[in-house]
């Protein structure tokens, strides 16, 4: 596979996995939730051969569009923890060669850290329990803005604001 077919498949698996997460006007069914987490299960067989073959998707090969699709295919990988982990040190990798956003892996490294039951490092990951919406918790809270600053992501009282915003979208 070339590298613009790489970022054109990415891209296409990119779009089918924003499409399935629209609000809908109706209360999900059975059906649509088992076609999102089979969407899900492909994109994350289909990454996970990509990077066992070739690595992750670097910026230089995939460019930027590219390189967030790769990343939100690992974001949605919840189902196959480990090769979430996998993904993980793969764009650790590639952060560390600037070939990938480090914002990107903030995002990650905190949907890794939930999913195997730890706080989470930069407050990317809320929760909807049905009566209340805020933030998974987080570890040493007193310096989340400076992690938050040093990965290039915004100060976390405005990320909250934002998430509220989209949260009310949805219901």
């Amino acid at each position: 596979m070339t590298d613009d077919e790489l970022r054109a498949e990415l891209l296409r698996r990119m779009k089918v996995d924003q499409d399935i997460r629209q609000p809908a006007a109706e209360p999900p069914t059975q059906e649509y939730m088992a076609r999102w987490m089979e969407i899900d299960r492909d994109n994350t067989a289909w990454l996970w051969a990509v990077v066992r073959e070739r690595g992750w998707p670097l910026l230089s090969q995939v460019g930027e569009d590219g390189g967030l699709a790769a990343w939100l295919l690992a974001q949605h990988a919840d189902a196959s923890p480990e090769i979430q982990r996998e993904f993980h040190a793969a764009l650790s990798e590639a952060v560390v060669g600037e070939e990938a956003m480090p914002a990107n892996l903030a995002y990650l490294e905190d949907r890794v850290r939930v999913n195997s039951g730890r706080p989470q490092l930069y407050g990317t990951q809320f929760m909807d329990d049905g009566r209340d919406f805020g933030p998974r918790p987080i570890e040493d809270p007193e310096h989340l803005d400076e992690r938050r600053a040093a990965v290039g992501l915004e100060p976390f009282e405005d990320y909250v604001a934002q998430m509220q915003r989209l949260q009310e979208g949805y219901g």
